[in-house]
Order: C-alpha cells, then structure tokens, then sequence
C-alpha cells in the first residue's frame, strides 16, 4: 500500500509593533531579561488589556494580502493552559471567529502549481521565554511575552516537504514586503507548527495528526515532515496505530521527540475574554488598507519579466528579498540598462553580501547610484567588463566612485586605434601557428585571441575596437 502525505502548518508571525498587543511596553531583542514589563504583561491583579491599533491593521493587511474574507467583528479570547511561560496561566488569542479567513497562497514546485488554502489569520500575544542552561533551574523572561503575533493556519493542502518549503518562501516574502515582520527565525519572530498525517494514495479521510513545534528553520521543516511521515507508515506498516501527540525537532540528531499528547480545542476551554471588547473592523477602514497595500511579490516578478525583459528565473530571484528587488529598480533608474542591472546584482551584489554575511544590499557602499553609474561606463567603453569586476570591489573596500577608481589604477579601457594596434600586432606575431589555422577557417581561436589581447592590454583593451582591428590586420 501507498501512502501520501497530508500536511498543514502554522505559522506564527511576530507584527513589527513599537509596543506590545495590549499594554505600551516595547520589546526590543537582546535587551537584558525582564526589563520590558509591566502588570499587564504579568498578569497582575487588576491590569486591563488595552488593544494595539497597529497590530490589528498588520494583522487585516496580512489577510488582504492572502485573498482572506475580513471579518467585521472578531472575539478575543481566553486560551487556557499553565506553564512557567505563561504568568497569567491562559492566552489571549482569537478562536472563533477571527479576523480574517478563507485566503489562499499560490506555490510553485519544479513548474507544478499549487493552491495552498488558508484557514485563518488570527492575532493573539506571545509567551514569555524560558531559559534553562544558565541556572540549575529554568528561568523566566518576560520582554517576549504579551509581543504582537498572527498566526497564519493553512488547510490540509500540502503534500510533500517541497511544498511545505515553497509554502513557507512564498509566505515569508509576503510578510517582508508588507513590512508587518523581519521574519528574523534566528531571533524567534518568525516559528512555525507542522501537521503532519499520512493516509492511502486514493483515500478522503485524513489520517490521525502529529505535530512538530516550534521549528525555525525552511530546511529543518523539510527534514522533519519527511522524517515524521516515514515514522508514521513505519508505525502503520508494523500493525500498530498513529497517536496524536505533539513532537520537538531535535536538529542535531534530524529526530523528532515525544513532547506531550496533543490537545484538541476543548482542552484548552476557550471562551471569550471578558476584559476585551469585540473587535470591530469596519469596511471603510479595510478598504483603506486595501487600496495602500503595496505591490506584491508574484505581482512584481511578472511586471519584471514584461517591463524589464529579464527572464523569469531573473525575476524570481532578484524578487524573492523586496530590498533586493528596491536595489535592482533603482540601480535600473540610473544606467537604463536592465539585463546588464539583473546580472550584476545576482553575481557581484549577491556575492558581497554572502561574504559580507548581510541581508540588505543597502548597506553595501556600493550603493545602486553607484552599480548604475559603472554599468553606464562599461557600456560607454570608458572600462572593459572584466577590470569593471576589480573595480567594484575597489569602490566597495575603499569607499569610492567608480571613475575615481578607474582614473587611480589606471583602469580606463583603451579604445585609441593606434595603442590597440600595436598591443594587437604583438599578439599576432607571438602565435603564427595559430594565426594559420584562424586564417584556415577555425573560428573557435576568436576567443583565444580575445583572451590574448586583453592579456597584453592588462584588461584595458577595447573588445569591439580590439576584434575589428585583428581582423583587419589580418586582412579579413
């Protein structure tokens, strides 16, 4: 017997809020533990909830973004669960009905497309933080807890690690170009939920659930679900039947562990939270929203592709980071020049920045103002491609122009007919052999003679004028 795959997840997103859902603390990362918070965050006696504007509007943003039907009135309420995280010993999160549902999210796997449904989009709080390797017991953190979160929940619709991956890009560049989340997973703002099940290939009925917790890494997805469905037919094929339980992914050891037997809703007795008004959301202000949202990322790929000229693969990796694509259009502003722009920035910026270990082009000094105007000078014949490359990272080790860089190493490309004659008549007395052979008909030696020139030139030598001037010579 087959088995397929059955996988839905959930992921928590953490809203780039100045404060926190229902009180004005902030929440900075890395500041020392428990200096952000205050009676609400604690759940003291007699502290009120007090909503975030903001958090709601990112949250409705999120949800146009995905297709979801906002709903113009919303409950907060009451999860109810005790753990040393949680000082209030309950939640406030949205059960039914939140704030948006029913959206969807396209994905594409190896050219197959695929329509991942979405069930909701809901705001709640985040947890506290626990910390068990500085102290013989575990200790409490309150800055995390009380942080804005959506919680993005699919339906049953995806079907392999692949797609689960693609899922995840997909919905993480979503997010970045709404500007409501970093999606730093290092730093905990962006986790995600997996279920998982496996039924027989042809079969309707879904099969019993697990689920793995709080894993922060695209790849480790990947290697859990993979690893969680083989445990599950290994476990079916052997007699036995699948428990639903919740695991942790264990990344050194590419295991998933037994954390605790999962609870459906009614454990967790939801019920409206009697400190919280309904949320209401009216219409005029979702159309705001709407018409404010930005452009998104397959919108952007595709206006890529038709007004640049680049080719899909181009598109989609120079979209796939929205300060990558910023880089791109405004390096394209300053040379008009698009396919030279997109090579660029996917070979030499792209290389920086894995070197350098940054996330935004900005903050290269080689800003696009100045990737443009190199490209410009390249295309102008004032320096050749190949000592552009060395003057690139000239301009960004050092801070400068590129004609300044250019003009100090002595770098312009030699374009005077009487210089490159002379460094030409000196390639072609060096290899008579070769030259017989160009004259007899073998043209692949082009670029062994291109290659020799720029050779003798030290780079500087005008390709165009080079090859003209080669073939004239030699009287063809």
């Amino acid at each position: 017997m087959e088995y397929e795959m059955v996988i839905g997840l959930e992921v928590h997103a953490q809203l780039l809020t100045k404060t926190k859902l229902f009180c004005g603390c902030t929440m900075p990362f890395g500041d020392p533990p428990n200096t952000h918070g205050c009676p609400v965050c604690l759940g003291m006696p007699g502290a009120l909830p007090v909503l975030n504007k903001a958090a709601v509007e990112m949250a409705v943003r999120t949800g146009l973004a995905l297709g979801c039907r906002i709903n113009n009135k919303s409950i907060f309420a009451r999860k109810n669960y005790f753990y040393p995280d949680l000082p209030k010993g309950y939640q406030i999160s949205q059960y039914d009905p939140p704030i948006c549902e029913t959206g969807k999210l396209q994905i594409s796997v190896d050219g197959e497309k695929t329509t991942v449904g979405i069930n909701r989009v809901h705001i709640e709080e985040d947890a506290g933080k626990l910390i068990h390797d500085q102290d013989v017991d575990s200790l409490f953190d309150v800055n995390r807890g009380g942080s804005p979160l959506i919680e993005i929940v699919t339906e049953p619709d995806i079907r392999s690690p692949a797609q689960a991956y693609a899922y995840l890009v997909g919905l993480k560049q979503i997010l970045e170009y709404l500007e409501v989340c970093d999606c730093n997973m290092e730093e905990g703002s962006l986790r995600c939920d997996a279920n998982i099940s496996i039924r027989p290939k042809g079969e309707s009925k879904l099969g019993t659930k697990t689920e793995i917790k709080n894993m922060n890494s695209f790849r480790n997805l990947e290697k859990a679900v993979e690893y969680e469905a083989r445990r599950q037919e290994e476990v079916l094929r052997s007699g036995g039947a699948v428990i639903q339980q919740t695991f942790l992914w264990n990344p050194n050891e590419n295991r998933s562990i037994p954390m605790r037997t999962k609870e459906d809703a009614h454990d967790y007795r939801y019920f409206p939270d009697p400190d919280l008004a309904p949320l209401i959301v009216d219409t005029e202000w979702v159309e705001k929203i709407k018409e404010a949202l930005p452009e998104l990322p397959q919108a952007r790929r595709g206006r890529f592709e038709s007004d640049y000229k680049i080719t899909a693969y181009a598109a989609e990796t120079l979209t796939g980071e929205k300060l990558l694509a910023d880089y791109f259009e405004k390096c394209v502003d300053k040379c008009n020049d698009a396919k030279s722009a997109a090579n660029w920035v996917m070979t030499d910026i792209m290389r920086m920045m894995n070197d350098m270990k940054i996330e935004n082009p900005f903050e290269l000094k080689t800003g696009p103002d100045r990737l443009g105007e190199l490209i410009k000078l390249i295309n102008d014949g004032a320096v050749s491609a190949k000592a552009a490359k060395k003057v690139l990272d000239i301009m960004e080790s050092e801070n400068k122009e590129p004609k300044s860089v250019i003009e100090e190493q002595g770098l312009a490309q030699v374009s005077d007919t009487s210089a490159l004659e002379t460094v030409v008549k000196e390639v072609i007395d060096a290899n008579p052999n070769e030259v017989q052979r160009y004259k007899d008909g073998d043209k692949k030696l082009t670029a062994f003679f291109m290659g020799q020139i720029m050779k003798a030139s030290k780079g500087a030598a005008n390709p165009k004028e080079a090859g003209a001037i080669f073939n004239r010579l030699l009287g063809m």
